[in-house]
């Protein structure tokens, strides 16, 4: 159908083989090199990041390093403690029997502390990383190197975790997590404590515990020198996940900012990367052998590749390059794939002027000259079909002819306007009136501008028009119904193609019929096509009768059939052989024509 084939000409972009021909190599090559290009991309990303992560993993070592030297340090002055005799001396002798002594063993008592205090704040003095270096004796003595300082009434340093896991340690050396030290009297630092058990010299009982704190500025200063691109950072935790270091450890505390600790608790290699987008990391992990702790140094993805823009410039500037030179190649070779085909279409035009004896001389035997031949084959074919279209549209004018006899049937007219005159005559002004604006409005529907498609709205109006001239003739005789989905009042459908069922229904259903008379008109839509049911309850048919409606007889009962047949054929000369018309009926009880139309925009 010529819609159909203008539908399908506006979706065709290249109108020349040649064209096709260079667009597809075009595309083909374009596929390829945009392949190579992402792969390499790809190549040089990860490269970056595997240098990046090597990177990382150094630097994050080398603070390992560092901090595993301060814990050395700390270590080796709890080692010191632990061996010097007159940290042992002052242990060994019970806090009870040296405040009830005398004089000389109080003042020796006192002379201990002091020694013991003296040596701790040398270490300090030479150390400006340690806080302060404390012992608890298991006999109630306590001593720092700050002697001056009181020891906090609300902090019991048994209480302590420092002091818990020190004992459970069994002589080992514990270190924490960083943590707030609050065992003296208005004084709160952030700190780093390394704890150790003391014991007698038989080494049975528990001394005391002998306690390091580690300024935790120390760690903070040694970590913040590390960079790691504009937004990453390093963080350390302990065994059990709690937070040792971070920059954001405020932000942390108060659950405004969180980090993948289990996911680096259960990590089993040493650095994996994060699904997050943009904002994607990639967390490079070191496990500390003597404190235990996990230093994680957290990158961003996307500041690994620092020349990330100026890549995919260069990138894109060599893929656009490729593809002018590509399509240049291609325009080429397509001219030389394409005359033979163009020597062809020269052909093709003179048929398209209506030169159907054209025909195209053969050359070759390749796929042009296999074309060449199928040409004139369908060049002979179109003959043969423009024969057969010929006897087609003479079949379909003889039907459009029997249709228009159909629209004005003059024995219709007649009686319309005999009953128009009589209701004039009666002073019937209103039925005079209804009448003739209907049958106004049937002959306008009727002409509907020479167009053979109307909308099913306008031929609905056209067979109520119908149907009322109808009803006002044939009073207390005829009634009708009128029941169509207004979802397919919009479709196209052929015009007049109600009337002519209408008419048989009322002069060979309802005419013959004792009693009132019923017409029914249901229109809806059922899958893909439209279906249009005229019901009457007349006097019906027997199969005999309905097996003649088709028949091209001239012999039909008062021409009962011509309308009929005209609708059916018409139809199908339209829209194709699973179109049409059918019939239902059964004697004294009515009969049902169903119209079967496609849904047509």
């Amino acid at each position: 159908m010529p819609w159909k084939k203008h539908r399908v000409l506006r979706h065709v972009k290249f109108k020349s083989i040649q064209s096709r021909i260079a667009v597809a190599f075009s595309f083909l090559i374009l596929f390829t090199v945009l392949v190579i290009a992402f792969v390499s991309y790809r190549l040089s990303a990860d490269a970056v990041e595997r240098n990046s992560r090597e990177y990382t993993y150094q630097l994050i070592q080398q603070v390992n390093a560092n901090i595993e030297t301060y814990i050395s340090y700390m270590d080796n002055i709890s080692q010191m403690v632990l061996n010097n005799y007159d940290v042992k001396e002052y242990l060994s002798t019970p806090a009870a029997s040296a405040d009830a002594g005398g004089l000389d063993q109080q003042i020796a008592r006192q002379f201990q502390e002091q020694k013991i205090s003296e040596q701790f704040t040398s270490i300090i003095n030479a150390r400006k990383d340690i806080s302060s270096i404390m012992i608890f004796g298991s006999n109630g003595k306590f001593v720092s190197n700050n002697k001056h300082k009181s020891l906090n009434n609300y902090a019991n340093p048994k209480e302590q975790s420092w002091y818990k896991a020190a004992l459970e340690a069994n002589g080992k050396a514990v270190v924490s997590s960083s943590h707030i030290q609050n065992i003296f009297e208005d004084e709160y630092r952030w700190v780093v404590s390394l704890s150790r058990k003391l014991t007698s010299g038989d080494g049975k009982e528990t001394a005391g515990v002998f306690l390091v704190d580690l300024n935790y500025s120390v760690i903070n200063d040694m970590c913040n020198k590390i960079k790691l691109g504009k937004k990453g950072y390093i963080f350390i935790i302990d065994k059990e996940g709690n937070i040792v270091y971070h920059p954001q450890q405020q932000l942390i505390y108060s659950n405004l900012k969180t980090e993948l600790v289990d996911q680096v608790l259960k990590a089993t290699s040493s650095s994996f990367t994060t699904n997050e987008g943009k904002e994607s990391r990639m967390y490079t992990i070191k496990e500390s052998a003597g404190t235990g702790w996990k230093i994680v140094g957290v990158a961003y993805v996307d500041e690994l590749v620092a020349n990330k823009k100026e890549t995919q410039t260069y990138y894109i500037l060599g893929a656009i390059g490729f593809m002018l030179i590509a399509i240049a190649l291609s325009f080429i070779i397509s001219s030389r794939i394409s005359r033979p085909i163009r020597q062809l279409e020269v052909s093709m035009k003179e048929v398209e002027k209506g030169n159907f004896d054209s025909k195209v001389e053969i050359t070759s035997l390749d796929e042009v000259g296999e074309l060449s031949r199928a040409f004139n084959m369908m060049t002979d074919e179109i003959k043969a079909l423009m024969r057969q279209n010929v006897k087609e549209q003479e079949l379909k004018r003889k039907s459009e002819l029997k249709a228009l006899q159909a629209q004005i049937n003059p024995h219709f007219l007649y009686n319309t306007l005999d009953s128009i005159i009589w209701m004039a005559e009666g002073r019937k002004s209103e039925e005079v009136v209804l009448m003739t604006s209907a049958l106004a409005k049937l002959f306008r529907l009727s002409i509907s501008k020479g167009e053979e498609l109307i909308t099913l709205f306008s031929e609905v109006e056209h067979i109520k028009s119908y149907l009322t001239i109808q009803e006002m003739r044939y009073r207390n005789k005829l009634n009708f119904e009128i029941q169509v989905e207004e979802e397919i009042l919009h479709y196209k459908v052929l015009k007049i193609i109600l009337q002519p069922l209408v008419e048989n229904s009322i002069y060979h259903g309802i005419k013959n019929k004792n009693g009132d008379g019923l017409i029914r008109i249901i229109g809806k839509q059922v899958a893909d096509k439209i279906l249009l049911q005229v019901m009457d309850n007349g006097v019906g048919m027997t199969p005999e009768e309905m097996r003649k409606i088709f028949e091209k007889s001239d012999k039909s009962r008062k021409g009962s059939g011509v309308g009929v047949r005209n609708v059916n054929e018409r139809i199908k000369l339209y829209f194709g052989d699973e179109y049409g018309l059918s019939f239902e009926s059964e004697l004294d009880k009515g009969t049902t024509a169903n119209v079967w139309l496609p849904v047509l925009e």
